[in-house]
């Protein structure tokens, strides 16, 4: 009898296990923009953190930038012009799980198109081509990135970019300090327990705006295109997303969100920026 009981509790097992794979599929395989159009809605995740591109006004607590702007801009290309945006706050830690959990929609948060992201997400074609610099203190002896390959020094990133990565490579003697965000990065620049901050020179510049005393020097030493991206078999939303950048960089409004947030950065390249 206890041989029966045995065999009816691994059916049961099984059963339920099978039951649990088949929803996890049928969740996988959701029709995302066909969700968003009958609920007249995008998901966005942002930077909420990242003066220029999406950046928390404490006066109203809304998150304000390019990247925001150009979000309602595509929604209301993609969904018609009632079409909602809705936003929610990202970290370069949090953007993918959040995107695959289903919380978010799409990613328009400074990430850059990589082959090894490529795997995990489908990217929109880039809306935004940035390159890695660094920031460094007025005054400070380093002026590009190999004079940080020095044994002892300290170059500040932010945990899930791949800044960090690059660094090894531009400057193999450099040590890495990995902090949660962009705040916690440029809080320890000012507290001297780094020599410089890395990160994409968009990012940089609206730090260098926003704190005095602060510049971006060198140039860029990489490569960064910025991609939207949307969860792996999400083709339709991805399609979706392409058709809304071209309608907006046809209709001139993507050239004016761009010298709307970037036009007075003192310099800063339009046209490196975004090569159409």
């Amino acid at each position: 009898m206890k041989k029966v009981y045995r065999k009816l509790g691994l059916l049961l097992a099984l059963f339920v296990t099978i039951i649990s794979l088949s929803a996890c599929s049928s969740s996988a395989k959701k029709d995302v923009l066909a969700e968003d159009k009958a609920s007249n809605t995008i998901t966005w995740g942002v930077k909420a953190d990242t003066k220029l591109f999406g950046l928390m006004d404490v006066k109203d607590n809304e998150i304000k930038g390019f990247e925001v702007d150009l979000a309602k801009a595509m929604t209301k290309q993609i969904l018609g012009k009632d079409g909602k945006a809705r936003f929610l706050q990202v970290t370069s830690q949090t953007r993918m799980p959040l995107l695959r959990n289903g919380n978010i929609d799409a990613i328009m948060a400074t990430m850059t198109i990589t082959p090894e992201r490529a795997k995990q997400v489908d990217f929109s074609r880039s809306y935004f081509d940035a390159g890695q610099a660094i920031l460094v203190k007025d005054g400070s002896p380093i002026k590009n990135v190999k004079d940080l390959n020095k044994k002892g020094d300290v170059v500040l990133g932010v945990v899930g970019s791949n800044s960090v990565q690059n660094i090894g490579k531009f400057a193999p003697k450099a040590r890495v300090l990995q902090l949660t965000d962009y705040s916690q990065a440029l809080t320890a620049l000012k507290s001297g327990q780094g020599q410089a901050l890395t990160t994409d020179n968009g990012i940089l510049y609206g730090m260098s705006v926003e704190n005095p005393g602060y510049s971006v020097v060198g140039g860029t030493f990489t490569n960064e295109p910025y991609g939207i991206a949307v969860d792996k078999g999400q083709t339709k939303l991805q399609k979706a997303m392409n058709g809304a950048l071209t309608k907006v960089e046809k209709s001139g409004e993507y050239n004016k969100l761009l010298n709307k947030w970037f036009g007075n950065v003192k310099g800063f390249n339009l046209k490196e920026a975004y090569r159409q």
